[in-house]
């Protein structure tokens, strides 16, 4: 198990400077809005869920009702029913940390954890996601604590701070356009969530681009197989 730390430290570096930098973001938003430390720590640890934790903010402001919070965490975490699928595999003989791999499986960590490792043996594979899943997790939640605590001794405009979620998507997406050898699934993703985009609109295209996504991608899939 200790031989898989360093090669999953090493693959989330990356992700440690965008996930600390969105964490310190969300941190001093929530100070912003009159939410302490303890809070900010609790939903960073227990609910683990980046973007949805930014749109959190604005529904505990505005005293959203239940179901409305339970619709739109559904519609934000969509993705992560596509992303589960695609691990059922990876993921059936991986032991007792299961769960909280589950649990963890963020975009960031996802994006790690489907791409092959050469150096990790195929025994040691389910340790090496356990530490690439601990480390983006642990990231996150420094990144938050750091916001909230710098939040509370300094006051300024927090007005565009929740768009490093964007950047640090973008520089996911172009890491792994830098390092695949085939760009036809990156390009069927653009392409469904642009033409998506555009027939449904920014709030109601994200679930009908997951499920053109997937389906693409299953013909894609099958077709090179074939």
């Amino acid at each position: 198990m200790k031989r898989t730390i360093k090669p999953a430290l090493l693959a989330t570096l990356p992700v440690m400077t965008g996930y600390l930098v969105l964490g310190f973001g969300f941190g001093i938003i929530m100070k912003a809005n009159g939410y302490g430390i303890l809070l900010t720590f609790a939903m960073s640890l227990l609910i683990y869920a980046g973007s949805m934790q930014y749109v959190a903010i604005g529904l505990l402001s505005g005293g959203a009702s239940l179901l409305t919070v339970a619709v739109t965490t559904f519609m934000v975490n969509a993705r992560h029913l596509f992303y589960g699928v695609s691990m059922v595999e990876g993921y059936r003989n991986i032991g007792k940390g299961k769960p909280y791999l589950i649990f963890g499986l963020t975009d960031e960590t996802y994006s790690l954890v489907c791409r092959p490792e050469a150096s990790i043996p195929p025994g040691e594979r389910g340790h090496y996601c356990f530490w690439v899943t601990l480390f983006d997790h642990c990231y996150w939640v420094l990144g938050s604590l750091l916001g909230a605590l710098v939040g509370s001794l300094l006051h300024f405009n927090s007005e565009g701070i929740d768009f490093a979620l964007t950047a640090l998507f973008l520089t996911v997406f172009l890491e792994q356009w830098l390092t695949a050898k085939k760009h036809a699934p990156a390009v069927i993703g653009v392409v469904a969530s642009l033409v998506c985009l555009l027939l449904f609109g920014a709030d109601s295209f994200l679930i009908p681009a997951m499920l053109v996504i997937a389906l693409l991608l299953c013909l894609y899939k099958e077709e090179s197989h074939g």
